[in-house]
């Protein structure tokens, strides 16, 4: 047989439930900032695999610059470019961006 006890019997369940989420909000609360450093850290090594990989690539591309130096050729071709220099038997035209007080004024 059960005796009712009327309103403690509510009153307790109540309590008891509500204990229960208060300790549930108390333990997330107390790991929130865990939580939130975390996060902040993800956000961290994410934009420094980015940086890594771009840094491989650019790796990547300062190897390939220099393997091409070995081929004569190409040695050859980037001292004339950056030094401006022909073979006796070549000419040399270079186009250069016309200056603001080169160039022609607008017709209206």
């Amino acid at each position: 047989m059960q005796v009712d006890l009327g309103i403690w019997d509510r009153l307790s369940r109540l309590i008891i439930l509500l204990l229960i989420v208060a300790a549930v909000l108390g333990v997330g609360l107390w790991y929130l900032p865990l939580i939130q450093e975390n996060e902040k850290l993800r956000k961290r090594i994410l934009l420094l695999e980015s940086q890594v990989e771009q840094e491989q690539r650019r790796s990547r591309e300062l190897t390939a610059e220099i393997d091409s130096y070995d081929n004569p050729r190409m040695v050859e071709r980037q001292a004339r470019e950056q030094l401006n220099l022909a073979r006796p038997d070549e000419y040399v035209i270079r186009f250069e961006e016309p200056t603001p007080t080169n160039r022609p004024a607008s017709r209206r």
